[in-house]
């Protein structure tokens, strides 16, 4: 059986981006998007175990037992930073690696619009980053960091769970806080915030209303705010930021995120041609008439407005996915079924 180094350091000469060890299956890579897996060797229990043994204590390794799961982070010099969640299903230990490299990509490498561009010249208000599991949400957020970080003399706190990004301090001063290590709740970490004089603050994820409530605070006061958040598109986030808090409350945080909200890039990885993955984008700039849908709960009416903004460096995901097959990066099939609208993007699609 290989050890747990070695199929890390494979990971690493496959680029792939994730690794899974389960009870009954061979270790599985996701290569582009697809979890195959590498050998027939399936994995027992105690097999698995020994591979996490390499990296925890036997005190980690029995809080995983006892039913908690467990973030952490692997880092092997000269390769690449591995976080990992290990959790218990159907009675037994089971892991999942997603592979980080250890320098964040330059924004300027990565093709972005100009108005992403911009978003990172701002220095107030709430910025979110959306997407599914796998979409590349993490180092769109890294690489807005690493850039505001260049220009910003000022104070940058991230709060993680776990790390991912190691940032350099360069012109800004950047300390990174992981829940479990650094303080022991997401929630203590964000409310603490702000008395560490922050000009920008870093949300690994907004996971539930307390969460998303301080980071409103935060942003409300005068702070940047960059967090990541798992919906799909503009409009199902910010019915999603809403929907979190009951009833009461819902209106008075449309009107707080109507005037906090800068702007929602929401964003795909698509299988290409080519064997690699496009990244297909949706973006919201909260102008004035973004602002009125929210606060007078026309969510519905987004999409549409989103489609008239492109003088505001606005894009709906199906345009975004019909210029990547206007530039026969995608075939017809795959572009249907990363649509968010298939049956209307269909209309538009002619076969190579």
């Amino acid at each position: 059986m290989q050890n747990l180094k070695n199929l890390l350091e494979l990971m690493n000469e496959k680029n792939a981006s994730d690794l899974h060890l389960s009870i009954g299956s061979p270790p599985r890579m996701r290569i582009n998007g697809q979890l195959n897996p590498i050998d027939d060797n399936k994995l027992n229990a105690e097999q698995i175990k020994k591979l996490l043994q390499e990296y925890l204590s036997e005190e980690q390794l029995q809080n995983i037992i006892d039913g908690n799961e467990f973030d952490f982070t692997i880092g092997i010099p000269g390769l690449s930073r591995f976080r990992v969640n290990a959790f218990k299903q159907r009675g037994s230990i089971v892991a999942a690696f997603r592979r980080l490299p250890f320098e964040v990509p330059n924004i300027q490498n990565l093709g972005f619009s100009e108005t992403i561009l911009k978003l990172t010249e701002q220095r107030k208000g709430l910025i979110l980053i959306t997407g599914g599991t796998g979409s590349g949400k993490s180092t769109t957020l890294a690489t807005m960091v690493q850039k505001i970080s260049s220009e910003l003399e000022g104070h940058i706190i991230t709060i993680e769970d776990p790390i991912e990004y190691l940032y350099p301090h360069s012109k800004a001063l950047i300390n990174q806080r992981e829940i479990g290590i650094d303080s022991a709740t997401f929630a203590g970490a964000l409310k603490s915030a702000l008395r560490q004089d922050p000009d920008l603050v870093v949300i690994g994820e907004l996971r539930d209303a307390e969460s998303m409530a301080t980071a409103l605070t935060i942003a409300e006061t005068g702070h940047l705010v960059l967090a990541t958040l798992h919906t799909n598109n503009a409009a199902g986030t910010i019915t999603r930021l809403v929907d979190v808090f009951p009833p009461e409350k819902q209106e008075v945080i449309r009107m707080n995120l109507s005037m906090s909200l800068v702007a929602i890039i929401s964003q795909q990885l698509i299988p290409n041609i080519e064997n690699e993955r496009s990244l297909a984008l949706e973006i919201l700039v909260n102008t004035a008439s973004i602002k009125a849908l929210i606060r007078e709960n026309n969510i519905h009416q987004i999409d549409n407005y989103i489609l008239s903004g492109a003088k505001d460096g606005m894009i709906r995901m199906d345009d975004s996915i019909l210029a990547l097959y206007n530039d026969n990066l995608i075939t017809k099939e795959i572009a249907l079924y990363y649509a968010h609208k298939p049956a209307e993007l269909a209309k538009k699609l002619t076969d190579f």
